[in-house]
């Protein structure tokens, strides 16, 4: 068989098996590795050994488990619920102003954590029984939960910008700092899609707060000082070049690590909590990447990336043109598959096809990693949807899935605007690093 044919049957089995719910990192390791084995026998176990020892060894890769630390320690210390109750205080008066609070505090503990899921499953215990006590309709609350997690995977640190810039081994501070204004234009969105769906049907969000003095929420603002200045020191020292990215991370982990203490929540079944759940988040990522790469070079020995350049190169699109096409793929993938599976299974062979085009790798990343958000809450397979069910057990999966409707229209919008307007995301990393 050649190449491409071997590469044809390789993607074929990985879909199988993920289909039957094989891990990605396991399954992309197997099909890799006998992928491998068929085209040059001799190189599959050196190949399976040397990127699984590469990747454990990478420095760059500490970042992932830093803020992940980071983010379950805002979470312990009690961080993230103040962080709510000053999003609250501001904009809680407001007609759905508290699921405009909601996704504010999403967004900021997202700031902190890089995790989508963490962002949802932690603001969600906090906003969620606040919106139930106020009335709010079931979809539109649970709805801005599941859409203001997925904030987390944009707005850095973001283990998703982390996973796209080892794949196409950009840089992780370009990618963090292309971040930041999209996520801050995507919660504008979201807040926006909120007002519009109360403006249409007031019954949404029948109760708004009465207005909280102006002392009461400069105090609230003070007490989550802490995490706001975590979240200035990491993101401007990367900005200001103080510190690399993986610097940041450590001195962000080592400062939630002194508020936790200060705040007396270092205890024994926090701690046990604190660093299960960053093992266990750390370890499922790393075992994505060691799969990753080992498809990776499966996919270089079959030359189908080549093939596929030579192909669109002769159809004579443009590279705009191809970038739409993808990113419309993403989105059809996304309904049935995790966004961390598109992402490792993509890149490798879209990266050949789009840089001989000149697209700009940190806008596609910011673009494709955008409309991954947008699989966490498209059904049937939308991950965020499904941790929101499980702290509202009450709430039917069907209006979970109804009530996200808006924001995922928001992200379109979104998309469409960084399209047409890349300085949007390339501002800071082409004023950073020129």
């Amino acid at each position: 068989m050649d190449g491409s044919t071997i590469a044809f049957f390789g993607f074929a089995a990985l879909f199988v098996l993920l289909f039957i719910r094989m891990p990605v990192g396991l399954a992309m390791m197997l099909v890799g590795t006998v992928g491998i084995y068929l085209i040059r026998a001799p190189a599959a176990i050196p190949k399976l050994a040397g990127e699984i020892f590469s990747e454990a060894s990478n420095y760059p890769l500490t970042i992932i488990p830093l803020f992940v630390l980071m983010g379950n320690l805002a979470g312990v210390s009690g961080m993230s619920r103040d962080l709510y109750d000053a999003a609250h205080s501001w904009f809680g008066h407001r007609k759905g102003g508290l699921a405009s609070a909601t996704v504010v505090g999403c967004a900021g503990f997202s700031a902190l954590s890089g995790s989508s899921l963490a962002a949802a499953l932690t603001m969600g215990r906090v906003a969620l029984p606040e919106m139930q006590r106020y009335k709010y309709d079931d979809g539109l609350a649970t709805g801005s939960i599941a859409a203001g997690g997925t904030l987390g995977i944009l707005i850095p640190p973001s283990a998703g910008f982390v996973l796209y810039a080892i794949l196409t081994e950009e840089s992780i501070g370009r990618l963090f700092l292309a971040g930041v204004l999209p996520g801050l234009l995507l919660t504008a969105l979201f807040v926006v899609a909120i007002t519009i769906v109360v403006w249409r049907d007031p019954s949404k969000a029948p109760q708004a707060l009465s207005v909280v003095p102006m002392k009461e929420r400069l105090k609230m603002l003070g007490r989550a000082g802490w995490i706001l200045s975590i979240i200035v020191l990491t993101i401007g020292g990367i900005y200001s070049g103080v510190f690399s990215a993986v610097e940041a991370a450590g001195v962000g982990a080592a400062l939630a690590f002194v508020v936790t203490f200060i705040r007396g929540a270092i205890t024994v079944p926090n701690m046990i909590e604190v660093f299960t759940s960053t093992l266990r988040a750390s370890g499922t990522l790393f075992m994505i990447l060691f799969g990753a790469f080992v498809f990776k070079t499966f996919v270089g020995f079959t030359g189908i990336t080549f093939t596929l350049a030579e192909w669109v190169e002769a159809q004579g699109y443009t590279g705009n043109q191809i970038v739409v096409v993808f990113l419309l793929m993403f989105i059809a993938l996304g309904t049935f598959m995790e966004g961390f599976a598109i992402l490792v299974l993509t890149v490798p062979l879209l990266q050949p096809i789009l840089e001989p085009l000149g697209i700009n790798m940190v806008w596609f990343g910011v673009l494709m990693v955008i409309v991954l958000e947008m699989g966490l809450i498209s059904p049937p397979v939308g991950v965020n949807v499904f941790v929101v069910k499980g702290i509202a057990p009450n709430v039917a999966l069907s209006t979970i899935f109804r009530g996200i409707w808006p924001f995922w229209f928001a992200m379109f919008a979104c998309v469409i605007l960084l399209v047409l307007f890349p300085q949007i995301a390339l501002l800071l990393p082409n004023t950073m690093f020129g």
